[in-house]
């Protein structure tokens, strides 16, 4: 039972509500934990490889792309989840109306971050509410976010590279770690770049909880 002392005091939540987060990121279950939010990790399965290059061609718009990617992530755990509320999240980074996802390899990293060097990009994350109390229909949301960088040196781009920190993070940085001395400047939700948009997700479960 979740703890009322921990509990977010901007959200009306059920005494015997758990939420499921569809994803390994302990990025998302941190910011989770920091809202007060009840919840259980279970992965969702391989969805995002299987999915995305066919998402890339059938959605050209980078929000459908991401939200189509947050809820077939909720859908896939919500199957095995029957009746309860899952959570699914997807994040990407927008440059020029080009989809920049996690860097494959770490000469993908240093392309990604050469590429946003000194310039500017969008930052889109979409959150998912499937089964539970939004349905099976769910309910879909989303959050952008700019963020300019400085120009970065050669160098510099491959010593945080091999931190390892970028591998695993969409446009091949995290704004949490390291990554935040390359960013000049934010507008708008910081915890979109992070990967979970928590005003958003709060009026999201709003709609659902009411």
């Amino acid at each position: 039972m979740p703890d009322p002392k921990h509990l977010s005091p901007f959200l009306d939540w059920p005494d015997d509500l758990v939420l499921v987060l569809a994803s390994r990121s302990p990025r998302r279950a941190e910011l989770l934990t920091v809202a007060g939010l009840p919840f259980e990790v279970c992965p969702a399965g391989d969805v995002e490889s299987e999915l995305a290059a066919s998402l890339v061609e059938v959605h050209a718009d980078p929000v459908a792309y991401t939200v189509a990617l947050a809820e077939a992530k909720a859908r896939d755990v919500s199957g095995n989840k029957p009746g309860r509320l899952v959570l699914g999240a997807d994040t990407v980074v927008v440059i020029e109306g080009d989809i920049l996802e996690k860097p494959c390899d770490t000469e993908d990293a240093i392309r990604l971050l050469t590429r946003l060097s000194g310039r500017r990009h969008t930052v889109i994350s979409a959150v998912a509410l499937v089964g539970g109390a939004a349905g099976q229909a769910g309910v879909f949301a989303h959050e952008q976010t700019g963020v300019e960088f400085l120009r970065l040196r050669r160098a510099s781009i491959e010593r945080y590279v091999a931190t390892g920190e970028p591998m695993d993070k969409a446009g091949a940085y995290g704004i949490q770690g390291y990554g935040a001395m390359m960013v000049r400047g934010v507008q708008g939700c910081y915890f979109n770049v992070m990967g979970l948009p928590l005003a958003r997700l709060g009026e999201l479960l709003k709609e659902v909880l009411a």
